[in-house]
């Protein structure tokens, strides 16, 4: 009989695959492309499944210089607002394929993909509430700035604690 509190080896390796892709999803919703530049970083380090994700040395520098410009794009006027659909739809997508592409062995794509989808939701939400409404101030830009490293500590993060993946192939 296990102790109490406890956790099965596989179990827990289970639900490190499914935190890891709440995680990745969350990122997604906080700030998308510093999502996809993790999976691009994670892809070259051998944590990801398949060969779906690029991981060379070209897509880390799209991919990151991407997220940078994404981060700058959102401190200017115009920039759209992270709700409407479009821009939510391609986040819950990110959400889903990071689940797919950093989930452990053991974990279920079905359950992993709600677990990034899900992360997208609350990041996407709870980032807009926590910034707030305005991001054409010093105090709004502030926060941004805030949001935008949580995003960027989170993905590190993230992409430490994914498992590295059978037959992956040493960092390119």
């Amino acid at each position: 009989m296990p102790k109490a509190g406890h956790v099965p080896r596989g179990k827990a390796s289970k639900m490190q695959g499914y935190a890891t892709s709440f995680g990745l999803g969350f990122v997604a919703g906080m700030r998308n492309m510093t999502a996809c530049a993790a999976l691009a970083w994670a892809a070259s380090e051998g944590r990801t499944r398949g060969n779906l994700i690029p991981g060379g040395p070209g897509a880390r520098t799209l991919a990151t210089a991407a997220a940078v410009a994404e981060m700058a794009g959102d401190k200017m006027p115009f920039a759209p607002d992270r709700r409407i659909p479009a821009s939510f739809a391609f986040r819950l997508a990110v959400g889903a394929v990071g689940r797919w592409a950093l989930a452990g062995r053991r974990a279920s794509p079905e359950t992993g993909a709600l677990a990034g989808m899900a992360g997208a939701i609350a990041g996407t939400l709870l980032g807009r509430a926590a910034r707030g409404p305005d991001s054409r101030t010093s105090p709004g830009r502030a926060k941004g700035l805030a949001k935008d490293a949580a995003a960027v500590g989170l993905a590190i993060l993230v992409v430490s604690s994914a498992e590295r993946h059978a037959g992956a192939s040493s960092p390119r």
